[in-house]
C-alpha cells in the first residue's frame, strides 16, 4: 500500500513546520520547552491539518522516553493499562511519552486511569484535539497539562507546501507536473488553513490533470470540480459550528451588516439554515427587540420563506433579515427577564396579592373580605396604580426603559399617565 503523499511531505523538524509561529517561532514559549528537552503533559488544541499531530511527532522522535501512541478513536482501557505495565521497566528508564491523538473521544474512566500516571510523571502525555479541551477534556487532566492552540495555516504559508508537493509527485511519478501559481493559489486559498486537505488536494490533481507528452497539467476548471466547498471548516456538533454562530450574532449586535453576510453566507455554503433561522430569530427579540419590535415580525417572515424555499433561494430572504438586523437600532431591555427568572429561582413560591387571584369567596373570619381588584379601564388613561408583584417583591424593578426612539416614545406616555395620576414615576 502506497505511503500517503501528506505522510511522505511531512515536517521532520519544527523549522519546516507551516504556520504557528506564535507558538514554534525562535523564543516564543512551546519552541523554548522543545528545544529545552524538559517536556511537561501537553494538549495541543485546534483545527485539523494544522500540525498538531506533527509536532507531537517531532518531539516524540527527538526525545529519549519510550514513545507509545494511540488515538481516542480506538484506544481502550487495556491499552493503556499495557503502557502502565512498562513503567519501571529497563525499556522505559527514561520515562513514557504518550502521544495521544484525538483524545476528547476517551470517556472519563479511560481519561481519569491516566491521572496518577502524569501527575507523577511515568508517563509525559502528549495529547491532540479538535474540540475545545475545556469541555472535551476531563478537568484534573487539563490541570496538570498546558493547552496550547494551534490555529489555521494561511494560504501565503500554505502555497509553497503545495508547490513543494508537486514537486515531490513529479519526482516520485517521473511525469512533470505543469501546475502554475494560480493553481497553487487557488489551491491554497480553498482549504480554510488545512495543510493536509491541500496536499491532498494536489495529489488528486495530479490524477486528474490533463497528459500529454509525458506531462500532466492540472488545469483551473478540474481544480474547482475537485475543490468545490473544500473551503468550508465546518462541523455541526464542534465549535466551528458555534463560532460561525457567534461570529454571526456579534456581528449583527455590533451593527456590521457586511461581517454578519460573511457568515451568514458561511452557514448558507455549509446548507444549515436550520441553525441560521433560529439565531437570527434570538437576535431579532435580544438585540433589536424593543428599539424596533416589527424586526421579530419580519425576522419571522424571512425565516419562514427561506425554510419554504430552500437554497439556493432561501438566501435572499435570509440576507434580507440579516441586512435588516445589522441596520436597524438596538435595544437589550427583554433581558429584564434574565433578572426576573434569577428571582423566581432564588425565592420560594410567593403568594399572590390577594386582588390578582382568581377567587372571590375569602371564608369565614378573613382579614380583608373581598377581591378589591380595581379594573383599570375603569379609570382615566386606562390605569390605576395597585400593587401586582408579590410582597416580597413590591418594589423590584425589572425593566428599564431603553434610550432608543421606539421605548423614549413609550417611557413618555408611562409619564404621562402617571402624570394623570399625580403619582410620577421614580
Amino acid at each position: 500500500m502506497s505511503t500517503p503523499l501528506a505522510d511522505k511531505i511531512r515536517p521532520k523538524t519544527l523549522d519546516d513546520v507551516v504556520g504557528q509561529e506564535h507558538l514554534l517561532a525562535a523564543g516564543k514559549p512551546l519552541r523554548r520547552i522543545i528545544d529545552s528537552g524538559r517536556i511537561p503533559n501537553m494538549i495541543f488544541y485546534g483545527p485539523s491539518g494544522v500540525g498538531k499531530t506533527t509536532v507531537s511527532r517531532i518531539i516524540a522522535e527527538n526525545c529519549s522516553m519510550s514513545l507509545h501512541k494511540l488515538n481516542g478513536t480506538t484506544a481502550s482501557v487495556s491499552d493503556i493499562k499495557d503502557i502502565v505495565g512498562e513503567i519501571g521497566t529497563f525499556g522505559a528508564e527514561n520515562g513514557i511519552l504518550l502521544y495521544l491523538d484525538e483524545i476528547q473521544y476517551l470517556n472519563k474512566k479511560q481519561q481519569q486511569s491516566l491521572l496518577e500516571y502524569i501527575e507523577n510523571g511515568d508517563i509525559t502525555l502528549i495529547a491532540s484535539t479538535t474540540e475545545n479541551p475545556y469541555f472535551s477534556v476531563y478537568n484534573a487532566v487539563i490541570s496538570r497539562s498546558t493547552v496550547f492552540e494551534f490555529k489555521p495555516v494561511s494560504a501565503d504559508q500554505l502555497i509553497p507546501a503545495i508547490k513543494r508537493a508537486f514537486r515531490l509527485i513529479s519526482e516520485d511519478s517521473g511525469t512533470e507536473i505543469i501546475a502554475d501559481d494560480e493553481i497553487c493559489r487557488t489551491i491554497a486559498y480553498g482549504c480554510g488553513g488545512d495543510v493536509r486537505k491541500a496536499i491532498n488536494t494536489a495529489e488528486l490533481c495530479s490524477v486528474c490533470g490533463e497528459a500529454s507528452e509525458g506531462k500532466i497539467t492540472i488545469t483551473l476548471d478540474s481544480l474547482k470540480i475537485l475543490s468545490q466547498r473544500s473551503n468550508m471548516r465546518y462541523d455541526r456538533d464542534g465549535d466551528q459550528h458555534y463560532d460561525i454562530l457567534s461570529a454571526l450574532h456579534k456581528s449583527i449586535r455590533g451593527s456590521d451588516e457586511n461581517a454578519a453576510l460573511h457568515y451568514a453566507a458561511r452557514l448558507m455554503e455549509a446548507g444549515d439554515i436550520i441553525s441560521l433561522c433560529r439565531r437570527l430569530l434570538c437576535v431579532a427579540a435580544e438585540d433589536v427587540g424593543l428599539a424596533y419590535p416589527q424586526a421579530i415580525v419580519i425576522t419571522k417572515a424571512c425565516v419562514d420563506s427561506a425554510l419554504q424555499l430552500g437554497l439556493p433561494e432561501a438566501r435572499l430572504p435570509i440576507a434580507e433579515a440579516v441586512i435588516m438586523l445589522a441596520t436597524a437600532p438596538k435595544s437589550n431591555s427583554v433581558l429584564a427577564i434574565d433578572e426576573a427568572m434569577a428571582d423566581v429561582r432564588s425565592c420560594d413560591a410567593l403568594d399572590f396579592p390577594r386582588h390578582l387571584q382568581n377567587k372571590h369567596f375569602d371564608g369565614k373570619g378573613a382579614a380583608v373580605v373581598g377581591q378589591n381588584y380595581q379594573y383599570p379601564h375603569n379609570f382615566p388613561n386606562h390605569y390605576v396604580e395597585q400593587q401586582y408583584l408579590p410582597d416580597a417583591l413590591k418594589d423590584r424593578v425589572y425593566y428599564h426603559f431603553g434610550e432608543n426612539k421606539q421605548e423614549q416614545a413609550a417611557y413618555q406616555y408611562r409619564k404621562k399617565i402617571l402624570n394623570a395620576n399625580e403619582k410620577p414615576q421614580t
